[in-house]
């Protein structure tokens, strides 16, 4: 309750912003709302991003094919899903720079971000934020402009690709998340791979 005003305040705050940018850039938009669906996963960033997303299905809006308001929810959508994803594909590709323990979180993660769980990439940032944060944070970015870019539309709130019969230029859909995808896991692997820790010897430790 302490917290509840203050919050409050912050999301009216960032939902103003953005309310401002929707008349603007349409890949700059995409690429603030994905910055901010993967710094937090789930947090007050996350939630004033998906808010926003969410708001603008009106009928008005979903009763278009090209409204700005359901592919502004596209690109809400995909940054939401590539984070696991991407920290799916670094434990693939580079298993021994993960502890056994992340290795099944990975695993885990594939069906979390197909589901449009972003929550699913939090045990990899708690463990390691500084270099597993900014690497999301890109990866979604580049998700966000390229969906918005494309024009991407989806007219539900949620389900991942669960709900691809509510995509609007599905191929396009798929090319936003491969590349965030492979962007965020390059670069974890790439920045993990400058320590010269192990770390399934930090898990014996």
């Amino acid at each position: 309750a302490f917290l509840a005003r203050p919050m409050a305040a912050l999301n009216t705050g960032m939902q103003n912003v953005l309310n401002d940018m929707s008349g603007g850039s349409a890949v700059v938009l995409g690429v603030v709302l994905g910055l901010m669906m993967a710094f937090d996963m789930g947090g007050p960033l996350n939630k004033a991003a998906y808010t926003f997303a969410t708001a603008g299905l009106t009928a008005s809006a979903l009763a278009s094919t090209d409204a700005p308001q359901i592919k502004i929810m596209a690109a809400v959508m995909l940054a939401g899903m590539t984070p696991p994803l991407g920290l799916a594909l670094a434990t693939l590709l580079r298993p021994h720079l993960f502890t056994p323990a992340e290795r099944e979180n990975g695993k885990a993660a594939w069906a979390l971000g197909l589901s449009f769980i972003t929550e699913g990439a939090i045990p990899f940032a708690a463990a390691d934020p500084l270099r597993v944060i900014p690497s999301l944070m890109a990866g979604s970015a580049v998700t966000g402009a390229i969906s918005m870019a494309a024009g991407v539309t989806l007219k539900a709130p949620h389900g991942g690709i669960f709900v691809t019969f509510a995509v609007g230029h599905l191929l396009w859909f798929v090319v936003a998340l491969l590349a965030g995808t492979v962007v965020t896991a390059a670069l974890v692997v790439t920045l993990k791979s400058m320590s010269h820790t192990n770390a399934e010897e930090l898990a014996t430790v």
